[in-house]
């Protein structure tokens, strides 16, 4: 990479996405290799490693699947610090924030330095998760959903039999699961950042009203248990996106203005149901960081928040069972 090369608008999620109209338009993932047997990724023990964020949603759901389905021995882990600055996410090297890693790999100072280690012309975002291959030294995979699914079945020849059990994409359910990820996606999962880094009132409003629609439409599905994925919890929260709960009223109704209503307040049945993943499984408590999660979306958009203040509340940020 020429050292004069300014990558700043690639490491910052409202800048990039940001729209002539006021809308916010995510962009792509980049990086879609798979890992199979008999492909240029090999199903290998000690041989990949997951770069996470607590704050983000998208990677925190890999690391709850790499927790469901036992891989901690065979894929090794690092945590990147919140404070997602002008060069992105950075490492406990140059950010010592509580339970950030350092780069074992090669003490990198930001998740960018990754991308431009394999592709020094990159020109998208630097995102996480990332799942990186020791051995050709680069990115297999940074789109969360397809990691999952990776994880979900790639390595079933080399974990107990338990863990092979655990199948959050079976194959029955799968017009099912996609067809409902396909709204989820647009209108909640992202439909929160939408509403969050739209810059006209109209962009706005045109993304905060179907958003609560679809928490509605969710509510009444868990209600009346009207998907089969309502009776299995891993593959509910496949579908719907527990760490989009999770993150909902501590900082979506505040920072990004979406509030209509809260969780807690106006869902019972999404409460109820994200409480009991959160107490009850410790791969959906021990994936989530309040503190990681508030300071990297108070902190890391100014053009939302540009005093950096962290609000104290709500408190608690998840309510007990």
């Amino acid at each position: 990479m020429p050292a004069s090369k300014d990558v700043s608008l690639q490491a910052d999620i409202s800048k990039m996405g940001s729209q002539p109209d006021g809308s916010f338009k995510r962009a792509p993932a980049s990086f879609r290799n798979t890992i199979e047997k008999g492909g240029k990724f090999e199903p290998e023990g000690d041989r990949y490693h997951l770069y996470v964020s607590y704050a983000c949603p998208w990677a925190t759901r890999t690391l709850i699947v790499w927790k469901l389905k036992g891989l901690e021995a065979l894929i090794s882990m690092s945590v990147v610090s919140p404070h997602m600055g002008s060069s992105g996410w950075p490492f406990a090297s140059v950010d010592q924030f509580p339970c950030a890693d350092i780069d074992p790999l090669y003490n990198s100072q930001h998740v960018k330095d990754l991308y431009l280690r394999c592709e020094p012309n990159y020109n998208g975002r630097f995102t996480v998760p990332v799942l990186w291959d020791k051995k050709h030294e680069t990115i297999v995979n940074n789109k969360s959903s397809e990691i999952i699914r990776i994880f979900n079945s790639a390595f079933n020849h080399l974990i107990p039999k338990e863990k092979v059990e655990v199948d959050i994409y079976p194959e029955r359910l799968r017009a099912e699961i996609d067809g409902v990820n396909e709204w989820v996606y647009d209108t909640v999962n992202n439909g929160v950042y939408k509403s969050g880094f739209a810059t006209t009132q109209q962009a706005y409003e045109s993304n905060v009203v179907p958003l609560f629609d679809s928490l509605d439409r969710l509510e009444k599905m868990l209600e009346g248990k009207s998907t089969s994925l309502a009776t299995n919890s891993p593959k509910l929260m496949f579908d719907f996106g527990l760490p989009s709960f999770i993150r909902f009223d501590p900082v979506y109704v505040g920072h990004f203005k979406c509030n209509i209503r809260t969780i807690r307040g106006r869902y019972a049945a999404i409460n109820k149901w994200m409480k009991k993943l959160y107490w009850t499984n410790p791969a959906f408590k021990d994936s989530t960081d309040f503190d990681h999660i508030k300071t990297s979306y108070y902190w890391s958009h100014p053009s939302v928040n540009p005093t950096h203040i962290i609000p104290v509340g709500p408190i608690p940020n998840i309510e007990p069972l």
